[in-house]
């Protein structure tokens, strides 16, 4: 897996993964389609995740807020990391995802690896399709490594909270894409 490559060991990770009907194509473009927009679910989470960054003034500082379409991820601080299309897109972000507005570091793909700051977290999250009988496996998972020890024990706190939050999105986007990816396939 290209996630492999650019974070094999994690402090933290979930996974999940959904069936569908639809062939690899129509699962990887649906995966690519991603639009999580429709889902009240992930709308009131995002909203609110967003609102400690809101009050302490990160719209000020003219950043992105995180968006529900992939081309909104990547504007809201998500990196393309790698994409092996049909099979696997992987996201890359930086930050301390603990402090109000996430205090996000855009790090390139080239650098992501190396990426070592004292204090700091470091996330990848793909999207794989694999064949399965009758259709495919839609596959996510979501990696954390903390620099240092400060950063795992804050990262450990902040985990504990939304950790459970942030498997129902991803569930819930899993949902999405595997209805949409059987609506295109007809």
């Amino acid at each position: 897996m290209l996630i492999d490559d650019f974070l094999p060991k994690a402090d933290f990770s979930e996974r999940h993964a959904v069936r569908t009907s639809a062939s690899p194509a129509q699962a990887y473009a649906a995966v690519r389609r991603l639009d999580m927009s429709g889902s009240w679910i992930i709308r009131a989470l995002f909203a609110l995740r967003s609102l400690p960054g809101r009050l302490a003034g990160r719209k000020a500082r003219g950043e992105a807020p995180l968006g529900t379409r992939m081309d909104g991820l990547l504007r809201g601080g998500f990196v393309l990391l790698a994409e092996d299309a049909p099979r696997e897109i992987v996201l890359g972000l930086t930050g301390r995802f603990w402090k109000p507005a996430g205090d996000l570091r855009r790090v390139e793909a080239d650098a992501f690896r190396a990426f070592n700051e004292p204090g700091m977290t470091v996330a990848a999250w793909n999207f794989a399709v694999l064949p399965a009988e009758r259709g495919s496996l839609i596959v996510t998972e979501t990696r954390v490594r903390c620099t240092d020890p400060h950063a795992l024990r804050m990262f450990g706190r902040y985990w504990r909270l939304v950790g459970p939050f942030s498997g129902l999105i991803r569930r819930e986007m899993l949902r999405g894409i595997r209805n949409d990816a059987e609506r295109a396939g007809g």
